[in-house]
């Protein structure tokens, strides 16, 4: 058989769909540590973008480190961080922590860079007018700039989902779960119906989680939705002054 048919094969197989080592075991743990990582990333980078774009402080630390994440290969991240976290815990600090980093470390970049841009990008009349009506720092944060940004904040974590996503396959290099265990053992069996079938997987999944995360990006910007809040419950629309009537 050619590789086609090797890789529909074992897709098509109902033993790789069951049991300790079927895909639905494997496509729960490569959710599970994509997950994790991606709200770890989120819980990082987003609250230090927000603050970066609203301060305007730090702008230059915040990027230069961003860029520095992008440059480190997450083989590597792994690698470095392997011997800290197994002496920590020498179950997960093997198999599941160094993975989890090194995937944060990933994100970080493309949901700190489109927070600051989006945020630091917001109208400057816009802002001061907000600030005349009286609105404290976080309230010209929650009801105007982050309103506004919202498209370019949502672009940021959907990238970094697919990244995570696409990128959780090293961790079964270390003995950790997810679909890259089928590229691992499929390799070290010679065994081109899994490497393919596990590649195939993956870039479906990659597929979907672009998709899902395109469809919550176009809920979050319809329109009304991403238009701030100047006072109580009412909206104006960027680049136009506060108090305007609304054509």
């Amino acid at each position: 058989m050619n590789l086609l048919e090797d890789t529909v094969a074992w897709l098509t197989d109902p033993a790789n769909w069951s049991g300790g080592d079927g895909i639905p075991l494997r496509l729960g743990e490569h959710l599970a540590v994509s997950a994790a990582a991606l709200l770890v990333t989120i819980a990082i980078a987003l609250p230090l973008g927000l603050f970066v774009g609203h301060t305007r402080r730090g702008a230059s630390v915040a990027i230069n480190l961003a860029n520095l994440g992008r440059a480190l290969p997450t083989l590597a991240v792994i690698t470095i961080v392997l011997p800290l976290t197994t002496a920590i815990d020498p179950q997960l600090g093997f198999k599941f922590y160094p993975t989890l980093i090194a995937l944060v470390v990933l994100g970080i970049p493309p949901i700190l860079v489109n927070t600051y841009v989006g945020i630091s990008g917001v109208d400057a009349d816009l802002v001061e007018s907000a600030r005349g009506m009286g609105l404290t720092e976080p309230q010209v944060l929650r009801r105007v700039e982050i309103p506004v940004a919202v498209p370019v904040l949502a672009g940021g974590i959907r990238s970094a989902a697919v990244q995570i996503v696409a990128t959780a396959t090293l961790g079964a290099i270390f003995g950790g779960g997810g679909l890259g265990r089928y590229l691992v053992e499929g390799i070290a069996q010679n065994d081109n119906g899994k490497i393919f079938g596990g590649v195939t997987l993956v870039a479906v999944l990659c597929l979907v989680t672009e998709g899902v995360f395109a469809m919550l990006q176009r809920r979050m910007t319809s329109p009304g939705l991403n238009q701030p809040r100047m006072g109580w419950g009412s909206r104006v629309q960027p680049g136009r002054p506060a108090g305007a009537d609304a054509p």
